[in-house]
Order: structure tokens, then sequence, then C-alpha cells
């Protein structure tokens, strides 16, 4: 059995998303790959090696890749020649930091891309528990995406595409927030350069999220926990890749594409997905009444062929009650393809109030002191109607 069909049973489908648009759409992505000069920013993540994939086997004329993160780019290689060989086009990864000096000559030096997509993003909720890291989170997400597409303008790009997510529709955490407001300088930016980008659900065992925590805690012998509140959407690592490569390809200038809800694609809680894993595992779920007695009856669960499980209801920072691709005011077209919607977006923002962010923003920083509710109010201030979720409680405070 292939990993994405064990990773399908375990979210609840039978198929792919995206297969009936990609064999409809192949020649016309075959056409495009080949000819064109592509460079990854943050390529070295889940959804970034899934996207890098996706090109890779199209044969492109140049594919360039860009991570912080060393380690993960070297693995990226290695599965990529352990999978997919070799191309004749220009293949190189290059493990820098897309918001140094050493990016900005590499656009210099290896440019023009044809395309430049940016994969980089922190991605967790929890990353809003401090104001350090939450101001990493914004630099990352909002300010970087702006450099990036600056310098890809320069050196005479053709196009720009930018991961987003599902959670800047109506956020309620400030991950999701930062998103939205990307999306909203990157409406700015579309005036002298074309942008496309996508939102969609959470991806299955992608690094650093729960489910692959599982693998994690299976790993190590340890118990898993997971709310039995919360569902949620999943896609496959694929599926996002494909999902990215189709708004980049095909998308207009500042549309973003997203999944279409489908008998293919419903809602599964974090629960009713460990109960499945465990199972595939041969293991039999224990449901413990404490995250204590998960901890301490591990060894003895274990060697019966049960696994200890702590779920609990969510009471974090952040979490939506329900999730969603677009909102009642956006202008959708559900026509253009089979298994993905587009929201079609007018070149609207209000530029002083986007400079007014990047001035307060800079001033914190400038003073080297700032709070949560210092960037909470800068928040406020692009987007009156965010409706942020703070219980004191963060996931770090959880098994």
């Amino acid at each position: 059995m292939s990993l994405d069909t064990t990773t399908l049973q375990l979210i609840g489908r039978s198929s792919p998303l995206f297969d009936a648009d990609i064999s409809r759409l192949n020649d016309r992505l075959l056409e495009q790959v080949a000819g064109a000069r592509f460079l990854v920013i943050g390529g070295a993540g889940s959804i970034g090696q899934a996207v890098t994939r996706e090109i890779f086997k199209r044969k492109p004329r140049a594919l360039h890749v860009v991570d912080i993160s060393e380690n993960n780019m070297v693995e990226l290689v290695r599965d990529i020649r352990s999978t997919l060989g070799y191309i004749d086009g220009d293949f190189r990864t290059f493990a820098i930091d897309c918001g140094g000096r050493e990016f900005e000559a590499l656009m210099v030096a290896e440019g023009p891309y044809d395309y430049v997509l940016n994969l980089s993003a922190l991605k967790h909720v929890r990353s809003e528990k401090d104001p350090f890291t939450l101001m990493r989170m914004i630099e990352v997400n909002v300010f970087n995406t702006v450099k990036t597409m600056n310098l890809a303008r320069a050196s005479g790009a053709r196009k720009y595409f930018c991961v987003s997510t599902d959670k800047a529709a109506n956020p309620v955490n400030m991950m999701g927030a930062s998103k939205r407001i990307m999306e909203m300088f990157l409406m700015r930016e579309s005036l002298t350069l074309p942008v496309s980008m996508a939102r969609f659900a959470n991806v299955a065992f992608s690094d650093g999220s729960l489910l692959h925590g599982f693998n994690q805690r299976f790993a190590k012998r340890q118990p898993i926990s997971a709310p039995y509140d919360v569902r949620r959407y999943f896609v496959t690592p694929q599926e996002s890749g494909e999902l990215c490569l189709l708004s980049c390809l095909l998308g207009e200038n500042r549309n973003i594409f997203f999944p279409k809800l489908s008998e293919k694609l419903h809602l599964i809680s974090f629960s009713d997905i460990a109960v499945r894993y465990l199972q595939q595992l041969g293991f039999e779920p224990y449901e413990c009444a404490s995250e204590d007695e998960a901890r301490e009856r591990a060894d003895e669960l274990i060697l019966k062929k049960q696994w200890p499980c702590y779920f609990f209801k969510s009471d974090t920072t952040g979490e939506k009650d329900f999730e969603e691709f677009f909102t009642d005011e956006e202008d959708l077209d559900m026509g253009r393809l089979e298994s993905i919607g587009v929201i079609r977006n007018q070149p609207q923002f209000d530029g002083d109030k986007l400079d007014s962010f990047m001035q307060g923003m800079a001033a914190l920083k400038t003073n080297a002191s700032w709070s949560k509710d210092d960037i909470v109010r800068l928040f406020f201030g692009l987007l009156p109607e965010f409706a942020h979720k703070e219980t004191g409680k963060y996931l770090d405070q959880r098994m």
C-alpha cells in the first residue's frame, strides 16, 4: 500500500482531490514547466517539498530551491534522487535565509526566474504564545513576502506565487490574520507583478503538525494526545503541491485557489484520525482519563498491544470553531476548474493603512520592546473585524 493511499484512508478519503484537473491540464502544465526557470522559497518544508517534486517531475529548464533548514534540504535532495532521479535541467539547492543578503545576491547572480514561489511561513497558531515569536511570524509571513516579491520584480520575474491559508478567511488567530494581512499587501504589489495564491486545509502529516506528532510519539513509545471536538479538512502533501502548482501556472493576477468542498473533502476530528492511525499499526487505542495516567501506563499498555491516548476538549487560544476557505464578500469563480474554486480579487487596498502598519511594526522593533497587545492593536488597524480569541491557554501546555 502506498504512502498516499495510507494517508487518504487515515483522513477518511478513498481518492485524491485534484486528479481530474491534473489529468485534463497536464499537457499544458508540462509545456509551461519545461520551458521555464523556477525559484522555490521555503522549499524544504512539507508543502515546499511537495511543490518542488511537482515541478521537478515535469522537467523544468531550471529549478532552484532556497530554505533556511540545511538538514531538511539535504533530505529533499535525497528523496528526489531516490524516487524521481535526475533531469537535464539545472536543479540546485541553497541553504540560505530568504530575508538575508545572501538571498539578494542569489537573485542578482541567478535571475531572472520566470516563476518565484514563496512557501516560507510560520504556520503554527502556537507561534502567538509570546511576543517575540509572534514578531518573527509577522516578519516571515508579511514582510519577507513583500521583500522577496520586490526582488522577484526587480530581477525580471514573470509571476509570483505565495501560499496563504484557510485561516486567513475571517481569521480568529494571529497566524491567520498575518496571512490575511499578507494578502492585503500583495494586492498592492500586484499592480506591478502578477501574483496568485492558494488557501487550503491542513496538510496531513506535515512537519510540526499534530499528525506528524503521532509519528514521533509512536516511534518514541509515548502516549498520543488529541482534541476530540476539533474537526478539520485535510489534504495530502501531494495535493498541496498540486494546488500550489496549478495556482502558480494557471492563476490570473490576484487569484486565490482553494479546494472545493465535495464528498471527497469532509471534516474529520483529530481523535478519529488517531484511532485509525493506531489501528493501522496494529494497536487498540486505550483512552486514559488524564495525561498522568497516559504517561504512567504507557509501557504496560503497549506490551498488551494497546496504545495510551488522552483525548480532550479544546480550550486553547486561536482555535477556530469551523473551517472556511472564503468569505461571503469575496467574488468566486466555481466553474473554471472541477475540483478547485477561485477567489477573484480586485486591486483594492488602503495604502495609507498598509504604510501605517509597516511603520508601527518598525517602531516596535526599533524600541526593542513590545507586548502582544501592541501587535494586536496594529492588526486591528488593518483588520477591524478581526475576531481574535484569547483564552490564555496555548498548545504548548498540552501533552
